[in-house]
């Protein structure tokens, strides 16, 4: 306890309990978000990010290569690009594709639920971006930038609209890793820091560690954490304003009523056995639903991993690992562009899907591609982007970005500018300068925008 804060004072802080009106003030200054809000009017309210750590294959989803066969095991010069490790000659994919929905679009057969819902998908093939590296790939695509510690997307657009609910986090993780670096807020408060959920359980008090106060009931509770608010008050006054404790004190008061809403909007449990078993039962499919349960309860932001671990890393042996492990990724995407359509989200909700960096069509250990950054595909669907078109194209090889590229810079502008935020304002004074998820780059891709 510090000088400033005599245990006389200290009691007569917390005589009026939370209903004192400079704990209040406190608390409330802390739940205030620092928020912009929207530049303009958006299309998106809120963004799912399904993420396949490792990098899936282009070639062998939605990019279909021809000439992959008709030059099978040769190295022309227009394939001749660094690599990260050595590799050989092309190597043709082992899967059929077939055109689907009312664009004639091309899918693998390796994802037969995407194809059925091809008409609801805007499928980007000229996705490119700097570094063939997992580590600072990830980070360039979370964060706009290789190195670690900086703001990622998802507490950009938390710091930039704030949540709809207030008893839930703004930004939320799914993933059974214990951790993840892609949920930092970098240098903006605190209170946008995402939170981790193990999407293995499905039970809420095994998911959320600590969920409930087994010792206190919740009258004692409140009274516990009115105390140590009354700490911080006394050390906000002591010091001055201090985002980062404001963003704890946030989180105390945020904690204190999510053992409440959590247990109810985590419980998949609660869902009708038809909808558990359209998404599946694998951790990736209960991160989907959690997803929509999330969003629909008003939370800005969601990332499901598909992993953990490097899961699409195929350096050899590549049709085995995506016919492994591809169904539960296809059957679980398609239910929840399916789920949210079905409950009228789907307009207002982005769903994005890919991973770091796409694979290269030469080959590597024989049977398997090397990391490939030149071009890549991913997929949008709902949220203001024009459903069922493929945008841009790769070479005739799949291997660079050749017509309507768009850099890891120009995708994240685009979904600000879906959720009605100009990434150019989108800023936060850090250091001596304006910071923003674009860092000097970036250009929204309007013939994508419904």
């Amino acid at each position: 306890m510090t000088d400033n804060l005599s245990r006389r004072s200290f009691l007569s802080t917390l005589g009026g309990g939370l209903g004192s009106i400079a704990l209040a003030d406190l608390i409330a200054r802390a739940d205030t978000p620092h928020v912009q809000g929207p530049h303009f009017a958006p299309k998106a309210k809120r963004v799912i990010l399904l993420f396949m750590t490792g990098g899936p294959s282009q070639m062998d989803t939605f990019d279909p290569k021809p000439a992959l066969a008709k030059y099978a095991g040769q190295r022309p010069a227009a394939v001749d690009l660094r690599t990260e490790r050595k590799t050989g000659g092309l190597m043709p994919s082992p899967f059929k594709f077939q055109k689907y929905g009312r664009n004639g679009i091309d899918v693998s057969e390796l994802l037969p639920n995407l194809a059925a819902q091809i008409d609801d998908l805007c499928v980007l093939r000229s996705v490119y971006t700097f570094i063939p590296n997992h580590e600072p790939g990830r980070n360039l695509f979370f964060s706009g930038i290789m190195t670690s510690m900086r703001p990622t997307m998802g507490a950009w657009i938390s710091y930039g609209l704030g949540t709809e609910n207030q008893n839930l986090p703004a930004f939320v993780t799914l993933t059974p890793a214990e951790n993840s670096l892609w949920t930092s807020s970098g240098f903006l408060p605190a209170q946008y820091q995402g939170t981790l959920f193990n999407n293995k359980e499905t039970d809420p008090e095994k998911m959320i560690k600590f969920l409930r106060n087994k010792d206190l009931d919740t009258d004692a509770q409140r009274k516990q954490l009115d105390a140590i608010q009354a700490m911080n008050k006394a050390h906000a006054e002591s010091f001055g304003a201090d985002t980062f404790l404001e963003g704890r004190i946030k989180t105390m008061e945020q904690a204190y009523r999510m053992q409440f809403t959590a247990s109810d909007v985590f419980d998949i449990r609660k869902e009708p056995e038809s909808i558990r078993a359209e998404y599946g039962s694998t951790p990736y499919a209960n991160g989907c639903l959690m997803a929509r349960r999330l969003v629909e309860s008003g939370v800005r932001f969601v990332q499901v991993l598909h992993g953990p671990g490097q899961q699409w890393d195929d350096h050899e042996n590549l049709e085995k690992g995506l016919r492994e492990r591809c169904p539960d990724m296809d059957r679980a995407s398609a239910a929840l562009i399916r789920d949210l359509k079905r409950r009228g989200l789907l307009e207002d909700t982005l769903v994005i899907w890919g991973g770091e960096f796409g694979r290269t069509p030469v080959s590597e250990k024989g049977n398997g591609r090397d990391h490939n950054p030149y071009g890549f595909t991913m997929w949008m669907a709902g949220g203001g982007v024009k459903p069922g078109i493929a945008y841009g194209e790769t070479d005739e090889f799949g291997f660079k970005a050749v017509e309507n590229a768009v850099s890891i810079h120009d995708l994240h502008a685009t979904v600000l500018h879906l959720l009605g935020l100009d990434h150019e304002r989108l800023t936060y004074r850090y250091a001596g300068r304006d910071f923003r998820l674009t860092d000097v780059y970036g250009n929204v891709v309007k013939d994508i925008i419904a």
